[in-house]
């Protein structure tokens, strides 16, 4: 017999490992199996997100908006002049921070004069511990492709590193480098070029 069905596969698995147990063990085990398997089969954006904060708690619909209002005000308040950008986007709120006040040149440790801007990101985080971060390195044009995207993950590694430190709790945190990939505009100037070399911080709310 041809199973297509990814929980028949799931239910099929269950019951041969489950062999002699009683019917209460069957059933966490069909659940356990049924659901590592529909979990990878999917490719829907919420199921990874759950996955990714699992360790966190949620936030119910109707409260999302004002849970991030309420963070986006924070994050304004203690960022003030430090060269952040607090960007809302719908629920979501980005930080766009420029490599010129975060890493040396072709560098991907961060620098001493930033880690006080670091620790007021780390304070918000910690007051609003109910959002998921997506931390994502950018670079310019200069220099070969594989060199920026190792840059890109590093320079994002590091900022991950700096938080998880901070008790900012890994399971929030995803880091991914774009290298040269996503910039803001183009790479035609050295202005231009220094605006594309940053790290962002996604925020995105944990929805229940």
């Amino acid at each position: 017999m041809i199973f297509k069905n990814p929980l028949t596969i799931a239910i099929a698995i269950s019951l041969t490992l489950s062999g002699c147990a009683n019917n209460t063990e069957q059933g966490a085990a069909i659940g356990a199996v049924a659901g590592a398997i529909l979990g990878k089969s999917t490719g829907n954006h919420d199921k990874k997100r759950l996955v990714w904060g699992a360790a966190i708690g949620a936030i119910a619909g109707a409260g999302i908006g004002q849970y991030m209002d309420k963070q986006e005000q924070a994050f304004r308040d203690e960022l003030a002049g430090s060269g952040i950008d607090v960007v809302r986007e719908g629920d979501n709120i980005r930080l766009i921070m420029p490599s010129n006040i975060t890493f040396a040149t072709n560098q991907s440790y961060i620098s001493t004069g930033f880690h006080t801007t670091l620790n007021d990101i780390a304070k918000v985080l910690t007051k609003f511990d109910k959002t998921l971060l997506s931390i994502e390195g950018h670079t310019d044009s200069s220099g070969s492709n594989t060199f920026n995207q190792n840059l890109s993950t590093q320079r994002a590694q590091s900022v991950k590193d700096y938080l998880v430190n901070k008790n900012i709790l890994a399971e929030r945190l995803k880091v991914t480098g774009h290298g040269e990939n996503q910039p803001l505009v183009s790479n035609d100037t050295e202005k231009n070029r220094a605006l594309n070399r940053r790290v962002e911080i996604q925020i995105i709310p944990n929805k229940a």
